[in-house]
């Protein structure tokens, strides 16, 4: 998903493969599929943004909003089996990101941090970090 409830799945599953099969990393087969966050329609028009700024600059470029038709995705469920496949299953069109750990050191700290058992260190990483945080609320 592209809101924060999918960040959190992807940490989730990062932090498995990061632990469990660092292999797949290591080979270059982890990816991250990434699925748009709005649809956006005029008239038969319609595009596909993966963030508020890409909405909302293409919006203010329209001379026209009449019949402007503006979806926002809080998760790959609320897609059609369709659109699922355009926007991000389909290889010829789709962005996916490859996972690489440039520092295994610096990787295992920051997953220990957010997803070890110890509350204190994930405090003290979301003090530190609140203000760089947008909330999807």
């Amino acid at each position: 998903d592209a809101d924060v409830d999918g960040a959190h799945i992807r940490t989730l599953l990062m932090t498995f493969f990061f632990r469990y099969m660092p292999e797949l990393i290591d080979g270059g087969h982890l990816y991250i599929a990434q699925p748009p966050l709005f649809r956006v329609q005029k008239g038969k028009d319609v595009r596909w943004f993966f963030s508020d700024e890409e909405k909302d600059a293409y919006v203010g470029k329209l001379k026209d909003t009449r019949g402007l038709m503006v979806q926002r995705y809080k998760g790959l469920g609320e897609m059609n089996p369709s659109q699922l496949w355009e926007t991000t299953m389909d290889p010829a069109i789709r962005t996916v990101l490859q996972v690489t750990v440039p520092d295994v050191m610096a990787a295992d700290r920051v997953f220990s941090e957010l997803m070890g058992e110890d509350v204190a260190p994930r405090k003290r990483f979301i003090q530190a970090h609140y203000d760089q945080a947008t909330l999807d609320v």
